[in-house]
């Protein structure tokens, strides 16, 4: 029976450390601010940034809010970026996506000052990741790494399986496994023989956006398994990519959903916030 990595208590570890750094630079006069725009009125898109503020209220860091009607012009929005990347006291810009139709994300991505784009999605910030020198890591991925040095569990020399090569979960999170020594292999949708190669797994990422699409058989006896995944099953039931239950005999490490990579990404997105305030301000 695996053991359960428990992601609300490494996000907790991750913000109490953050609260004694943002401390640490109000006692030098610096404050720290993360300013988040939401265009639209997506009911998930709320959730994610309701939950923003509140982990920006839990650590000190000042939270703006900048709410957009759908209706909102790119050149309206790129207006906005331009006056936050021009704003000292703005340390962090977050742009939730996704956007309503017809806005363009790259553009928006693109126009993010790479210096305050805590997200790391700025072809910039991605380039770093590629060559390993980096400032800011995407939050996801970087929340995972935190997990497994929490958890005192090894990359190097390990064969890493992710499954997913979206630009903002499973590239990143191979570059970060492969820095870390790991043998890395991606998979996707159009890789042949899936559950051969999962199989060979001793660290296996799931990052498919398919409800309980990793089964046991697909997972090697006492695996490290981390699902990304936040899905409905056929009951509405929230469940990640991974099927919990039966992957849980197997693994030696599982993450739940909820519960598992998802307050990490919250937790990791406040302390590359933090990162940008100590960048700005020579801190670093």
């Amino acid at each position: 029976m695996a053991r359960i990595i428990d992601g609300k208590l490494v996000s907790q570890a991750v913000k109490d450390g953050v609260k004694e750094q943002v401390s640490l630079l109000n006692s030098k006069g610096v404050s720290v601010t993360l300013a988040v725009i939401i265009v639209g009125d997506d009911p998930a898109s709320r959730i994610y940034v309701n939950n923003k503020k509140k982990a920006c209220e839990a650590t000190g860091i000042i939270s703006r809010e900048y709410a957009l009607p759908a209706d909102t012009s790119l050149e309206e929005l790129l207006a906005l970026i331009e006056k936050l990347n021009n704003d000292s006291e703005v340390n962090g810009i977050l742009c939730q996506l996704p956007l309503p139709e017809g806005l363009d994300e790259k553009a928006v991505i693109t126009a993010i000052s790479p210096e305050k784009d805590v997200d790391a999605f700025n072809a910039v910030n991605t380039g770093h990741i590629m060559i390993g020198d980096y400032t800011f890591l995407p939050c996801t991925p970087a929340g995972i790494t935190e997990m497994l040095d929490y958890y005192d569990i090894p990359v190097r020399g390990k064969h890493c399986v992710v499954i997913g090569r979206s630009n903002i979960v499973g590239k990143p999170m191979a570059m970060l496994l492969l820095k870390r020594d790991g043998t890395v292999t991606i998979c996707h949708s159009k890789t042949e023989n899936l559950a051969d190669i999962t199989r060979q797994a001793d660290i296996l990422v799931a990052a498919v956006g398919r409800a309980k699409f990793v089964s046991a058989d697909m997972v090697k006896e006492g695996a490290v398994v981390i699902d990304v995944g936040m899905n409905r099953d056929a009951d509405g039931k929230l469940c990640g990519d991974v099927d919990f239950e039966a992957v849980e005999k197997k693994a030696s490490f599982i993450t739940p959903v909820p519960g598992g990579v998802g307050p990490m990404t919250i937790a990791t997105l406040m302390k590359n916030t933090v990162i940008a305030a100590k960048l700005q301000n020579g801190l670093l």
